[in-house]
């Protein structure tokens, strides 16, 4: 029981650690572009010398090496379009789209993962749709950022369901390994091009900020990932989704105690944001009574 509760507390650090991801777009003066560069860059480096101080390989052999830089890359992507997200918004706005993530994952499941297409969820989808709406209606100076967040939703939606097809029979080791080396190359070529139609003062960061970049990449990369996958090894996929739905949350509550974003939000915000949280409240209730009928054996359920 009691190492139950420590896989617990070590969901919520990684849940809680993801709630201050946002807040480095704020911190750190450089554009989206060089932000994940930094942090992808930094995380590869300091995590491939936690492996050779531990004396530890990623072994895997070449063809699923290729899926899981895949994977890596397709992240990168997903950390441009988020961080873009907040630079032309704000980290409220950038982590409310970001809830999002569960109505691409509805489109998206029956394609990529071959499951029944679920109605009912897509309803409870479409009602943080609304709310997304509301604030791009209502408050117009946040719609570019808002725009880059929806894609990005949709792009991490993508990019959990092929990482559930792939991770199979693989230690977090290997993945978190190759993922980030297949995003720190994948950034590092196409950097030029992405400077070249967002022309940068400097491409250094100044001061505080390499502080804050390597925050960043070790608490919340490194240890983020490691202590989710962990935890995932006797915590239940519902558990780990429904404390993932907390995100969000704590993303907005950094950003006004930290940022004091609270004076940048309006009324059809917070509107939106009830949406978008009774939307998550819905989906978690519905997995809830699934996972109860089919434990009492008056029905069966698909995960």
């Amino acid at each position: 029981m009691s190492m139950r509760k420590y896989d617990y507390l070590k969901l919520h650090i990684s849940v809680l650690l993801s709630g201050f991801t946002g807040m480095f777009a704020k911190l750190v003066s450089l554009n989206e572009g060089l932000i994940v560069f930094y942090r992808m860059a930094f995380a590869f480096l300091i995590f491939s010398l936690m492996l050779v101080f531990m004396k530890k390989k990623p072994v895997e052999n070449f063809k699923e090496i290729w899926k899981i830089i895949g994977l890596g890359i397709l992240l990168t992507v997903h950390l441009v379009f988020f961080f873009g997200s907040i630079k032309y918004s704000n980290v409220s706005v950038g982590v409310v789209c970001y809830s999002l993530v569960g109505f691409f994952t509805v489109l998206f499941e029956p394609i990529i993962q071959k499951t029944k297409f679920s109605f009912i969820e897509l309803f409870y989808s479409l009602i943080a749709v609304f709310g997304i709406w509301l604030i791009f209606n209502f408050d117009t100076s946040y719609r570019v950022g808002i725009i880059l967040g929806v894609i990005s939703a949709a792009l991490f939606a993508v990019y959990t369901l092929f990482n559930k097809k792939v991770e199979v029979g693989k230690s977090s080791r290997c993945m978190l390994f190759y993922e980030l080396l297949g995003g720190t190359v994948f950034i590092t070529a196409f950097l030029p091009l992405y400077l070249q139609f967002n022309p940068v003062q400097t491409i250094l960061p100044s001061g505080i900020e390499w502080l804050w970049l390597i925050v960043l990449a070790f608490f919340c990369t490194i240890l983020l990932y490691l202590f989710y996958i962990d935890a995932l090894k006797s915590v239940s996929a519902f558990t780990a989704s429904l404390t993932g739905n907390l995100e969000p949350v704590y993303g907005i509550l950094f950003a006004v105690i930290f940022l004091g974003e609270a004076q940048q939000l309006n009324a059809a915000f917070y509107i939106g944001m009830t949406l978008i949280l009774l939307s998550v409240f819905l989906q978690s209730f519905m997995k809830k009574v699934k996972l109860t009928s089919f434990a009492d054996g008056s029905g069966s359920v698909n995960t």
